[in-house]
């Protein structure tokens, strides 16, 4: 196929709290319920087609993804490749900490017990090669930490712009192959 969407999963109380979710499964808040079932309003208003969603197994992305599904009509699959990036020691630490902006610039790290930014690309660029190669539109919803993967898949960029990409709770997000 020739494009994508990709959705973050909505608030979460560690989002509020400014915490690294990584792979902990932490739920929606209700604002997170809610914003979930306004994007699946938005993706109809918008007039946007897929004939999946994929989603990340954890609750916070496949409560999302349940929600757009419900509104749109369009059928979910929970996608396991989809997982947020695991972080290791800076789970539940600030996701504005300057240790941690540092340490994903160390493309090989895994941050001590977690999943290196290699690892996750390994993933996710052959979740996008299959994709491509396929001949359904689909609609990804995850997380933030696999925008920065998805974002190199598609351009170069330095290690600082890397590490500092970033996407808004159900921000809609469109990538054409």
């Amino acid at each position: 196929m020739d494009h994508f969407y990709f959705i973050r999963h909505g608030e979460t109380v560690w989002n509020v709290e400014n915490k690294i979710c990584g792979a902990t499964d932490i739920e929606l808040t209700p604002k997170g319920h809610e914003q979930a079932v306004d994007t699946g309003r938005m993706i109809l208003e918008m007039n946007l087609r897929a004939d999946k969603i994929l989603s990340s197994p954890l609750v916070r992305a496949s409560e999302t993804a349940r929600h757009i599904s419900e509104v749109t009509g369009i059928p979910m699959e929970i996608e396991p490749r989809l997982i947020e990036q695991n972080f290791g020691i800076y789970e539940s630490t600030p996701r504005d900490g300057a240790k941690f902006h540092e340490a994903k610039k160390d493309l090989a790290s895994r941050f001590g017990s977690g999943e290196s930014m290699l690892q996750t690309a390994h993933r996710i660029y052959g979740l996008l090669d299959d994709i491509r190669e396929g001949d359904k539109e689909y609609i990804l919803v995850a997380h933030n930490g696999l925008v920065r993967i998805i974002e190199s898949y598609f351009r170069e960029m330095d290690n600082e712009e890397f590490s500092s990409i970033g996407i808004k709770n159900c921000e809609i997000k469109r990538y054409d192959f």
